[in-house]
């Protein structure tokens, strides 16, 4: 398989952090592909109508897209314990703090736009604030509900990659009054499959 990856994008990062996990990082071939939007990759539209990575090759199979679906199939091909659990509450938490993580991504990158990727005429104050207050709520949220010491799941990399990515692009921090949290992802940060997808490099446009 073929990853289709970019060293600055907390999703691309998700995926193959959960494929480490997985015992799956031998199968996986790392490609790394700049895109924006507003720098148009024909490599990545080939095989993703949306212009985006990470984009996951299978041999003589269509092309997965979008970091949620890759970690989903990912979880199918390996004999370990599952990163997703099949049933019950515990699936709902783990794809709950996934979506939680997705968000506080989402919002990062609109941070970002309204900070320094929009010309500073066209940047919108109150849209930047706005965003600021979803990551700073979903801080708090994760806080309290995150389980520090449960085995690792998707829920817990796709937090940690989010996290990271959000403290690499010096975004609102969220350390301060989050001792818990902070422990937690000072901790997750050691581990072999984040050590070896360090963040670098910046937004091509």
């Amino acid at each position: 398989m073929r990853l289709l990856y970019q060293t600055h994008s907390p999703f691309a990062r998700k995926a193959l952090v959960f494929a480490l996990e997985a015992g799956l990082g031998e199968r996986i071939e790392v490609i790394h592909h700049e895109t924006s939007p507003t720098l148009r990759n024909e490599a990545v539209y080939a095989e993703n109508p949306l212009g985006k990575v990470p984009v996951l090759l299978r041999p003589g199979l269509p092309p997965l897209f979008d970091s949620d679906i890759i970690c989903a199939y990912l979880d199918t091909l390996h004999e370990r314990a599952p990163l997703i659990p099949a049933h019950g509450e515990a699936r709902w938490h783990v794809l709950r703090l996934q979506a939680v993580a997705q968000g506080l991504a989402d919002s990062g990158i609109k941070v970002r736009w309204e900070t320094v990727r929009r010309p500073e005429a066209l940047r919108y104050e109150a849209l930047r604030e706005g965003y600021t207050q979803k990551l700073l709520e979903s801080y708090d949220w994760l806080e309290r509900e995150l389980d520090v010491d449960s085995p690792v799941h998707l829920g817990h990399i796709a937090v940690a990659t989010a996290l990271g990515w959000l403290a690499f692009r010096e975004l609102p921090d969220f350390r301060a009054g989050r001792p818990r949290l902070s422990a937690w992802f000072d901790g997750f940060e050691r581990r072999a499959s984040m050590r070896a997808t360090p963040l670098s490099g910046e937004t091509q446009d």
